[in-house]
């Protein structure tokens, strides 16, 4: 039960730590704004945690979805970096 825990926080804190910082500090990145920005996230993010499954309560679908959480974070803060540039630009006008 403990693991179940352990990987549903994984993808919780994976999913608001992307989401985050691609809304703060890349908002002037263009390639945050491509399609691929989020696969290569999650990808990335599963490769750097693939190590710790040899803790006790890691286990290898932690790491796998703290990369998804990652990568739907890293769609999530583009999306609110577009809604906010579409906002500003209707203030503008």
């Amino acid at each position: 039960m403990t693991e179940f825990f352990v990987t549903l926080a994984a993808g919780i804190v994976g999913y608001l730590m992307a989401r985050r910082f691609v809304s703060r500090r890349l908002r002037f990145v263009d390639a945050v704004q491509s399609r691929l920005a989020p696969h290569v996230a999650a990808v990335t993010a599963t490769l750097v945690t693939w190590p710790l499954p040899m803790l006790p309560t890691i286990t290898l679908t932690t790491a796998m979805v703290f990369g998804i959480g990652t990568g739907l974070g890293t769609a999530s803060g583009a999306r609110r970096v577009r809604r906010a540039d579409v906002e500003l630009k209707r203030i503008a006008s």
